[in-house]
C-alpha cells in the first residue's frame, strides 16, 4: 500500500521543448506517463514533450482535454491557465486535444471513494487520491459527471505556472539579470529598465529551460480571473454562427446518410425490402446494419425520405412492452438483496420499531436526452487512414471503435472533437459513431455524414432509468428523528459499460447518488439502494443519479417538514 500511496500522491512536471518557434508545457502524473499525443502532429524538426499548453508565434493555445457542450469548460480551463500565466483571457486560444489516454479524467472515479463531497477530511482526500490510480490505468478521456473542473483545477494551473517560470528564466538569460528582478503581466515579461519581452518572442529560449518539478500556484487572494464571472470565449462564434459543430462539417465529395433501426430496442432486423428506396432520387446505397439499415444519398433529406420507404420486418424486444411492466421490475427489486447501503447512521430499525409517522413512494419515468443538435458524425476512410468528426464526450472510445470496425491502426485514426449542441451524457455513447464508421467503411474513399432523424433520436435513446423511492420517517420535536429511504433503479454503469465491453463490479453508487451523501443531521438515517435488471438501454443523464434522487430526497424532506408543522 505504501507504494500505491506514493504513486497516487506524487506528481511531476515533464520539461519543455522548443517547437519550431514555440513552447509546450504540461502537468503530468508521476511514473510512466502516457505518450504525448502532440508528437504525432508535429512537422519534421519540431518537438513536443507535454500535452496541455502551447506557446508559439501565433500566441498561446490551451489544448483542452474536455468537450465543450454548452457548460463553458473551454472558458474555465482557459482561465485556469491564464491566471497562472499572467495573460488576458482573450489572449488565449483553445483547441480540443486529439483522442489520447494522456488526457485521462483523473476525477472520474472519485465519487466511488465512498465519501460525500463535503467531507474534506484527510482520510477522505487520501482515498479520493487513490482513485486516480485506476482512473489513469483506464485512460478514459471522457467529459461527464461534472468532473472537468475538478480534474483540471490543479493540472491546468500547474501548466500555466510552469510555463510562466520558464518564460521568466528565458527572459532573465536574455537580459542577463535574475528572475527575481522581473515580473510578468499581460502576456509579457517586464524588466526593471522598462524593457518588455512578449511571451511569443521568448518561446524558443524557454524551450531550453528545465521545467520546475512542482511550480507554486498563486494564492486565492491574488486571483484576477478565477472565481469571477467571465465572458465565454466561445460567445462570438456561437452568436455569429461560425462555431463549428459536427453537423456543420462539409468535405469534398461528401455523401449523406441516415439510419432506420428496430423500434424494439436491442431487437434484430428479420428482413427488409429496399427496392422502393433504391429507386428514389439521390439514393446511392442501402446498407444493412446490426438491428436496422442505413441509407446513403446525395443529401440528408433524400436519405431521410428513402429510409421511410424501406419495408422492414423486426424482431420483438426482450423487455416488457408497457411502462407498467418496467415499474413492476423496479419495484420487485426491493424484495432482493440490497445493492448498496452507503449510509446507515444510528439504529433505524429500533427507532421505528413501533412504526413510522410518515410513509410515501415516488416514481420517475425514463427520460430521453433530447439534445438540440441531432445525433450525427462524419467519418472518412481512405488510404488506411480514418478521420472522425463528432461532438463526442468520449473520443478515446471513438478511436477504439474505429479500430475495431475498420481494421485501421489507432495511430492512423484522428478524432476531431467539435462543439456539440447539447450532450448531457448522450454523446458519451458510441451508437451513432459506430453506425457512421460502418457506413464509411462500406463507402471507402467518400466522407460520410450520418445524421439521425428526431424520431430515431427519441426512439433509440439511452435513457435516464426509471426509479422508485420509498421512505419512512419518524418525527420528534419538530424535526425528523429517523429516516429510512430506499431507492431502486437499474444500473446506469452496468448498462453503459456493457456497451463498450467492460464490466461493472460492485454496487452502483449512482443509484443512491445525492441521497446518501446529503449533509442533513438525523440521528437515525439509512439510505439503501436496490438494483433491478437493465431493460431499455440507459445512460448517464444530466446530473446522473441526482436527477431523480434530488427530487426524491427534497420532496421527502418537504413532506416531513409539513408533517412536523415546520418551515421546509
Amino acid at each position: 500500500m505504501g507504494k500505491v500511496k506514493t504513486i497516487a500522491r506524487r506528481t511531476f512536471l515533464i520539461g519543455s521543448a522548443a517547437v519550431a518557434g514555440g513552447l509546450v508545457v504540461g502537468y503530468w502524473r508521476y511514473k510512466t506517463p502516457y505518450a504525448n499525443p502532440l508528437l504525432d502532429e508535429l512537422e519534421p524538426g519540431e518537438a513536443a514533450l507535454t500535452p496541455y499548453v502551447r506557446i508559439d508565434q501565433s500566441g498561446i493555445t490551451i489544448i483542452t482535454p474536455r468537450a465543450e457542450m454548452g457548460q463553458g469548460i473551454h472558458t474555465t480551463l482557459a482561465a485556469m491557465v491564464a491566471e497562472e500565466l499572467d495573460v488576458a483571457l482573450d489572449a488565449i486560444n483553445v483547441e480540443h486535444g486529439p483522442a489520447s489516454k494522456a488526457y485521462f479524467n483523473a476525477a472520474l472515479l472519485e465519487e466511488a471513494a465512498g465519501y460525500p463531497a463535503y467531507d474534506l477530511s484527510a482520510s477522505a482526500e487520501r482515498v479520493r487520491g487513490l482513485t486516480k490510480i485506476p482512473a489513469k490505468f483506464l485512460g478514459l478521456q471522457i467529459t461527464g459527471g461534472s468532473t472537468s473542473t475538478v480534474d483540471g483545477f490543479v493540472k491546468m494551473r500547474k501548466s500555466g505556472a510552469a510555463a510562466r517560470l520558464m518564460l521568466l528564466q528565458a527572459a532573465a538569460d536574455t537580459l542577463g539579470v535574475e528572475t527575481t528582478e522581473l515580473v510578468t503581466q499581460n502576456g509579457a515579461v517586464h524588466a526593471p529598465d522598462g524593457q518588455v519581452l512578449r511571451y511569443e518572442s521568448l518561446a524558443v529560449a524557454a524551450g531550453a529551460v528545465e521545467a520546475p518539478d512542482d511550480p507554486p500556484l498563486k494564492p486565492e487572494s491574488q486571483w484576477t480571473l478565477l472565481g469571477k464571472s467571465l465572458p465565454r470565449i466561445d460567445m462570438v462564434g456561437k452568436v455569429t454562427g461560425t462555431a463549428e459543430y459536427a453537423i456543420d462539417v462539409r468535405l469534398p465529395e461528401m455523401l449523406y446518410a441516415t439510419v432506420r433501426m428496430n423500434p424494439n430496442l436491442g431487437g434484430a432486423l428479420k428482413s427488409f425490402d429496399a427496392s422502393a428506396a433504391e429507386a428514389m432520387p439521390g439514393v446511392k446505397k442501402v446498407i444493412e446494419l446490426e438491428g436496422g439499415v442505413a441509407v446513403v444519398a446525395t443529401n440528408t433529406w433524400y436519405a431521410f425520405k428513402a429510409a421511410e420507404a424501406i419495408e422492414c420486418e423486426w424482431e420483438t424486444a426482450n423487455y416488457p412492452a408497457e411502462t407498467a411492466g418496467h415499474f413492476a421490475a423496479v419495484a420487485a427489486a426491493f424484495d432482493d438483496d440490497a445493492d448498496s447501503d452507503m449510509r446507515d447512521d444510528g439504529d433505524v430499525d429500533t427507532a421505528m420499531i413501533e412504526g413510522a409517522d410518515l410513509e410515501a413512494e415516488y416514481r420517475v419515468p425514463y427520460l430521453a436526452h433530447a439534445t438540440m443538435e441531432p445525433l450525427n458524425a462524419v467519418a472518412w476512410v481512405r488510404d488506411s487512414k480514418l478521420d472522425i468528426w463528432a461532438g463526442t464526450q468520449f473520443p478515446t472510445q471513438a478511436v477504439k471503435e474505429g479500430e475495431d470496425i475498420t481494421g485501421i491502426d489507432a495511430d492512423n485514426i484522428r478524432v476531431h472533437t467539435t462543439y456539440m449542441g447539447g450532450g448531457f451524457g448522450r454523446r458519451s455513447e458510441m451508437d451513432f459513431i459506430k453506425q457512421t464508421l460502418r457506413v464509411a467503411n462500406e463507402m471507402h474513399g467518400f466522407p460520410i455524414k450520418l445524421t439521425w432523424s428526431r424520431e430515431e433520436d427519441t426512439r433509440h435513446g439511452t435513457y435516464r432509468p426509471p426509479a422508485i423511492a420509498r421512505f419512512r420517517a419518524n418525527i420528534g420535536d419538530g424535526k425528523p428523528s429517523a429516516i429510512d429511504l430506499q431507492l431502486s433503479a437499474p444500473s446506469v454503469t452496468e448498462s453503459q459499460l456493457g456497451r463498450i465491453g467492460l464490466s461493472a463490479p460492485g454496487p452502483d453508487v449512482s443509484i443512491v447518488q445525492s441521497a446518501w451523501d446529503q449533509p442533513y443531521r438525523v440521528d437515525n438515517y439509512r439510505v439503501t439502494g436496490y438494483r433491478p435488471p437493465v431493460m431499455l438501454p440507459i445512460s448517464y443523464w444530466r446530473s446522473v443519479g441526482a436527477s431523480q434522487n434530488g427530487f426524491f430526497h427534497e420532496c421527502m424532506l418537504d413532506e416531513i417538514a409539513v408533517t412536523a408543522d415546520a418551515d421546509p
